[in-house]
């Protein structure tokens, strides 16, 4: 009797719907609201719930953001990552992971409001722990990438790894900050290349190979 099983298994796929649904909402919404001002009433409305509707998906507001969280860490690995891992070459892996990043951005640009108001809120709840170590991986994503460059001979092996792996994050910060200041996030795609131009610079090896 295989329709026995069939409405449990809509179920899931509404829940898991629903659930996509959600964290999207809250996506959008914090591209244009602080995320500490976002209620669960505004969220379920947005994507067309109740209130009680929406904790059935999400036990708690906590539960949302940490699952919000999660997507972020996951769409990081999957787009951000991804176009590193695509490249041989690590100084060009750099380049498309900064490129991929600020692109990601433009796409959502509620992101970093998520982040950076979940690294402000007091305590360590799940998802303030999950950026944090988003932002771990991707600190050692890009020493890893640097020190690679210098065995490949395309990085300079005087340059200093940490610093500049903080210095790489902080060039994404800053032009996040100004797309913030600006009110068009969307346009940093425009102003990526050059900001990574200026960083690349201080890590080339000096030679005359137009190959480097």
């Amino acid at each position: 009797m295989p329709d026995i099983e069939q409405p449990s298994k809509r179920a899931y796929q509404s829940t898991e719907h629903r659930q996509s649904a959600t964290v999207a909402a809250v996506v959008h919404l914090c591209a244009d609201q602080d995320p500490s001002s976002l209620t669960t009433a505004r969220i379920a409305e947005e994507v067309g719930l109740s209130q009680g509707a929406l904790f059935k998906h999400f036990p708690s507001k906590s539960s949302l953001w940490e699952s919000v969280a999660g997507w972020v860490s996951e769409q990081l690995v999957q787009q951000v990552f991804a176009a590193a891992d695509q490249q041989e070459q690590a100084d060009k892996a750099l380049e498309a992971m900064f490129l991929a990043h600020i692109g990601f951005i433009s796409r959502h640009p509620g992101i970093p409001r998520l982040m950076l108001g979940e690294l402000q809120k007091p305590g360590n709840d799940p998802a303030k722990r999950i950026i944090r170590q988003i932002l771990a991986n991707y600190r050692r994503k890009v020493t890893a990438l640097l020190d690679l460059g210098i065995k490949q001979q395309r990085i300079s092996p005087a340059i200093d790894t940490e610093a500049a792996a903080v210095l790489y994050l902080g060039a994404i910060q800053g032009l996040v900050v100004q797309g913030m200041v600006s009110g068009d996030v969307r346009a940093l795609e425009q102003i990526a290349p050059r900001i990574f131009r200026l960083f690349s610079a201080s890590f080339r090896e000096t030679s005359d190979d137009p190959k480097k």
